[in-house]
């Protein structure tokens, strides 16, 4: 199972100084995370790129270090948001040498070489959104892909150090399934509630469907302050969704042949942990290619990605950061997992 390793870090990069904090930070953060002193290394050096890019071209931004959890296997993603003048040719930054800061120009190509799960989305006007995702056992190579790409951000409401949302992801004989809480209010309490909800999906995922999962995650929950919750599972051989959700978290599926065509997923009204009326699956289409979109109530409900040209097809982790930076209400946590099926011949 593929879940958060603790809550975020964020770092606003509005100084020089900041540039050494996001190193320091990002190398005790793979540390903890299991990683070695090359891999440690890594990290540090694409943290401090990241950073650098913010501060010397972007007049500043944002840093989100997130640790990862796949299985027993630690991961970092550096999360790099800004709204800055952005690129009008990303390729070209992209190449060595290439700098409009009088630097060597050597950052983004460097953080792209050093880092298999790398992307960015920018334009001019619009600011950028960097993503690199590393890994403990990797030593800088691709970990196997399975048949789901996925990008999540999980945010605590600001004054809080724990997030009461959560989120987490299961690959099953040709299935994956995705879900996403968000435990009632924020603080403490609803970080208990997403937590027992990430620890029943990761015993119940792999046996029951979307629907028995909530039904076990209700009496689970009883003594917590209770949650909204929803789990969509993909059959990637059948070309299926098969969703239920209770509460208010949001599911959408992106259709892959179409570029406007939104499927909105349905959910019902309760608290699982306390009230629920109706537990339900539905079924929608699903291909290689399509999104999937599921967040709580913390980002607005009329969020969209063809705001930007380009997003949709970038890796779904920059779709899910440039979500949270143009669309959160910031008056609650919020969380964004956005997913994309995988054909069989680019895994």
């Amino acid at each position: 199972m593929i879940k958060p390793a603790g809550p975020p870090i964020i770092l606003s990069i509005n100084e020089p100084s900041m540039v050494g904090e996001s190193r320091r930070t990002a190398t005790s953060l793979a540390g903890r995370l299991g990683f070695d002193e090359t891999g440690r290394g890594r990290v540090a050096l694409v943290a401090t790129e990241a950073a650098t890019n913010l501060h010397k071209h972007a007049g500043g931004g944002e840093i989100l270090l997130q640790g990862l959890e796949d299985g027993a296997v630690g991961g970092v993603e550096i999360l790099a948001l800004d709204r800055g003048p952005g690129m009008a040719d990303v390729a070209r930054c992209l190449g060595d040498g290439y700098s409009t800061a009088g630097s060597s120009g050597t950052g983004l190509g460097a953080m792209q070489r050093l880092v298999p799960d790398f992307d960015i989305h920018s334009g001019p006007g619009i600011g950028s959104v960097v993503l690199a995702r590393l890994w403990a056992d990797t030593d800088g190579g691709r970990r196997e892909a399975p048949a789901l790409q996925y990008g999540a951000v999980s945010v605590p409401l600001a004054g809080e150090e724990v997030c009461g949302d959560s989120w987490a992801i299961e690959h099953v004989a040709g299935r994956s399934l995705v879900m996403v809480v968000d435990g009632l209010g924020h603080g403490p309490q609803a970080a208990d509630a997403a937590r027992e909800a990430v620890r029943v999906f990761g015993l119940a995922a792999a046996t029951v469907g979307p629907a028995d999962y909530i039904r076990e995650a209700h009496a689970a929950l009883r003594s917590t302050r209770g949650a909204a919750l929803a789990v969509a599972q993909i059959d990637h051989e059948r070309g299926e969704v098969r969703y239920a959700g209770v509460g208010n978290i949001a599911g959408a599926v992106l259709d892959a042949n179409h570029e406007v065509r939104t499927t909105h997923m349905v959910s019902h009204n309760g608290t699982v942990g306390h009230t629920i009326r109706k537990v339900q699956e539905f079924s929608y289409a699903w291909s290689p290619g399509s999104l999937l979109v599921m967040h709580s109530d913390g980002l607005v409900t009329h969020w969209q990605l063809d705001h930007r040209a380009g997003l949709r097809v970038k890796h779904p982790g920059v779709a899910a950061g440039s979500l949270y930076r143009d669309f959160k209400r910031g008056r609650d946590d919020v969380t964004i997992v956005v997913a994309r099926g995988v054909e069989a011949g680019r895994r």
